[in-house]
């Protein structure tokens, strides 16, 4: 004759509501990885048109004339930099450690800072020479691409803050480490974008 063995009562409630969890957090990293697919479409697009206006100078200056390599070669340090503190932030949150967490958010809150702070002050030379994106089609499509990537590492930022907040008030529950995960995902996808942008704007564009 068998016997059925019985689960307790708040064990099975405790493994359902971790099941929950589980595939609530599966597919919200799903569905933002539909949507970095979408931003991808969308940042292919921008350097497509890019592509087809950066000769069009219109008789002013060309890429050549106004990248300053030194200057952009240290934003862009700050920003490969910022996603490698972010991944020990991830790590981090993974291990449960709230302060380390924090730390490493604000050490890579502050990277981005850097590069955001260094990105206007670059816009804002070149209006102030007379170089704006009415300029040229060459300046449109450059203020368009770069200043595109700008507002949304600024919007990195902003979330970031939020998460650092979420962080220190309500620690590191399954949904706060799914939602800084997602933040890592775009936090990685806009490095790889830059590493695009410097490459075709900034180093194609002084060679030329």
């Amino acid at each position: 004759m068998m016997t059925s063995m019985s689960i307790p009562h708040g064990q099975h409630d405790d493994h359902s509501h971790d099941h929950a969890h589980h595939d609530t957090s599966g597919t919200t990293l799903f569905g933002f990885w539909l949507y970095l697919m979408t931003d991808c479409v969308l940042f292919a697009s921008v350097f497509a048109t890019y592509a087809v206006v950066f000769m069009n100078t219109a008789g002013g200056p060309s890429g050549h004339d106004i990248f300053e390599l030194d200057y952009v070669l240290v934003e862009t340090f700050a920003l490969l930099f910022s996603s490698i503190t972010y991944g020990f932030a991830m790590i981090s949150a993974h291990q449960q450690k709230q302060s380390a967490t924090l730390l490493w958010l604000v050490v890579t809150f502050a990277l981005g800072a850097v590069f955001i702070g260094m990105e206007v002050n670059e816009f804002h030379h070149l209006i102030e020479e007379g170089f704006g994106p009415q300029r040229s089609a060459f300046l449109s499509g450059f203020f368009t691409l770069v200043g595109m990537h700008g507002l949304h590492v600024t919007a990195g930022l902003i979330w970031m803050a939020v998460m650092m907040l979420e962080v220190l008030n309500k620690g590191l529950g399954q949904r706060t480490v799914t939602r800084i995960g997602c933040l890592s995902l775009f936090w990685h996808f806009l490095d790889v974008v830059w590493i695009c942008v410097f490459t075709v704007v900034y180093l194609m564009g002084a060679a030329v």
